[in-house]
């Protein structure tokens, strides 16, 4: 029932899913929830924390990749029953479906690998919101397949994701048209601004960027009706273990919502 409730939510009002890129440790992920949270209310968002257990999908081996899905769960359902968040995370293969459905509001498709039918079908039958990430391959209207793949599964509480297209080699733009597009299937549309920043596999073995052009992705994103924005946050972005070029200062992420407003 909550799912649906939230789900009515967010077709209804510009939202934020916010959170650091990965699940460093505990005390992190308190510290940003709770900040974040203060934030989004204060200028009246509804606010989705967001954190991976598992970044599957590093460049190097040596990456980190966060706690693992059990660890990594217990802290996600400490950040949902100590500050009343609903939750999202991302989901990798098609087992671990029935665990997230037990903690997560949100199960997110990462952008590789939404047109994994099985992975699609598994989290459609969980019966939380799915939010499906356009790839990167991807044209926006192109979309409508793992889109139909999830409801024609028996969900209709679906999110799609704009988060940049690929040009050349290690290189991301933002085709504004692709939002507008998916727009037309009727399911809120998010800005992944942070991620559409990103310059994939150019630092030698892990993903580089530059995040002093995510404001203006976002008032970009607001400019042609986005329902939902997704910004990654991190107290000390230069410190972060994974996405630290394009994660947002903590302390430079009030300023920024002001601007989408």
């Amino acid at each position: 029932m909550y799912s649906n409730q939230l789900y009515k939510i967010l077709k209804e009002k510009k939202f934020i899913i916010s959170g650091p890129c990965v699940i460093e440790n505990e005390s992190m992920i308190m510290h940003l929830a709770q900040n974040i949270k203060e934030i989004t209310q204060d200028l009246g968002f509804t606010y989705i924390f967001k954190a991976s257990f598992d970044k599957a999908n590093r460049t190097s081996l040596d990456s980190f990749r966060g706690p693992g899905l059990e660890e990594g769960l217990r802290i996600l359902e400490k950040v949902k029953k100590e500050f009343n968040l609903p939750i999202t995370t991302d989901i990798h293969e098609s087992s671990q479906a029935s665990a997230l459905a037990d903690v997560v509001d949100i199960i997110q498709i990462p952008a590789f690998l939404c047109r994994q039918t099985d992975l699609l079908i598994a989290t459609a039958k969980t019966d939380k919101i799915v939010n499906i990430k356009k790839a990167q391959f991807l044209d926006g209207k192109d979309m409508i397949h793992p889109l139909n793949k999830v409801k024609n599964s028996g969900n209709n509480k679906i999110i799609l994701t704009e988060r940049g297209s690929m040009f050349g080699l290690g290189n991301l733009v933002v085709d504004f048209r692709q939002i507008i597009d998916m727009k037309e299937f009727g399911y809120p549309v998010v800005m992944d601004v942070t991620h559409s920043t990103q310059k994939p596999s150019a630092l030698n073995g892990k993903s580089g960027g530059d995040r002093k052009y995510a404001p203006y992705m976002a008032k970009l994103a607001n400019a042609v009706g986005v329902d939902g924005f997704f910004f990654e946050v991190h107290e000390n972005p230069e410190l972060a273990l994974s996405d630290g070029p394009n994660m947002v200062y903590l302390k430079d992420f009030k300023d920024i919502l002001k601007t989408i407003i």
